[in-house]
């Protein structure tokens, strides 16, 4: 039997990877307009975006409860064993959440074998450690080296961030260290990364193209051989800036596996439209 891959939406991978590859999907909750929908199912990220702009505030929530108990409970009767690949436990509480009905389901089915990552990680950055846990659960590799795997990626994945509206990141309260960013000067574009797991203001730069152009110097410099990773791109509605991105990401650092993802509804909900981001290792697992 095969190592059975779990993750949430966050993840920011289209539905059709979950189906086709047999991973097991955990939705968040995005809440707009006094309506619940369930993340990457029931609603779209342009929908989000769309209210952003007309001044709405979309909310999140965590992964339901109940549906970690039941998909628990259903491995454990079944002795699947499985790994859940979580979005940062800095981001969001689904990964305490899942942890905690985990060890509730342990004390009536002792024999649940299922270990939960916090992957410190965001949006494709976690999707990547995903597509990789479920190429290898699905070529038959064993339980501990899916695991060993995991781990490795969560730790050595680079993220890099830029978003339109700072303000927007804020309120939302998933930004640390962000009073020196603040100010509303004209035409500032933050350069964001991830630090144990939270997002944090590194850099910023005067105009769009001052920024992207940073951001390939820094891949360069943080990056391990490129060339022989697959690099996620992740967007919020700027998918053309994503392609052109990707252009360059090729053409400057010599990658040929460059994929583009949409930033889902709900991490969508809390960085607004116009975010783009980036995702390398800077270290490669050895073989």
């Amino acid at each position: 039997m095969s190592v059975k891959i779990l993750a949430d939406s966050a993840s920011d991978l289209p539905l059709e990877f979950f189906e086709e590859n047999g991973v097991t999907l955990f939705p968040l909750g995005v809440h707009l307009e006094d309506k619940e929908y369930e993340d990457l199912i029931t609603i779209k990220p342009s929908k989000v975006y769309d209210a952003i702009r007309s001044g709405h505030m979309p909310k999140t929530s965590q992964v339901s409860p109940s549906l970690f108990e039941e998909v628990f409970t259903s491995m454990a009767k079944n002795n699947e064993e499985g790994i859940y690949i979580a979005f940062s436990s800095g981001l969001s509480g689904t990964y305490q959440t899942a942890v905690m009905i985990r060890d509730q389901v342990k004390e009536e089915y002792p024999n649940l074998k299922l270990e939960i990552v916090d992957t410190k990680c965001a949006s494709l950055g976690c999707g990547l450690v995903v597509m990789e846990a479920a190429k290898l659960a699905n070529a038959g590799a064993s339980f501990e080296a899916v695991l060993e795997d995991v781990k490795f990626r969560s730790e050595h994945m680079e993220h890099l961030f830029t978003v339109d509206d700072l303000d927007h990141l804020a309120k939302g309260g998933r930004l640390s260290k962000a009073s020196a960013f603040m100010g509303g000067l004209l035409n500032i574009k933050p350069l964001l990364n991830m630090e144990d797991g939270k997002l944090v203001p590194i850099e910023k730069h005067r105009g769009q193209k001052k920024l992207l152009r940073r951001i390939i110097e820094v891949m360069n410099e943080r990056g391990s051989e490129l060339e022989k990773q697959t690099i996620g791109i992740s967007h919020a509605d700027s998918l053309e800036m994503a392609q052109n991105m990707k252009e360059l990401i090729q053409e400057e650092l010599k990658v040929a596996d460059v994929k583009i993802s949409d930033i889902g509804a709900a991490i969508g909900s809390h960085t607004g439209a116009g975010t783009i981001a980036f995702f390398f290792l800077n270290e490669l697992p050895s073989k």
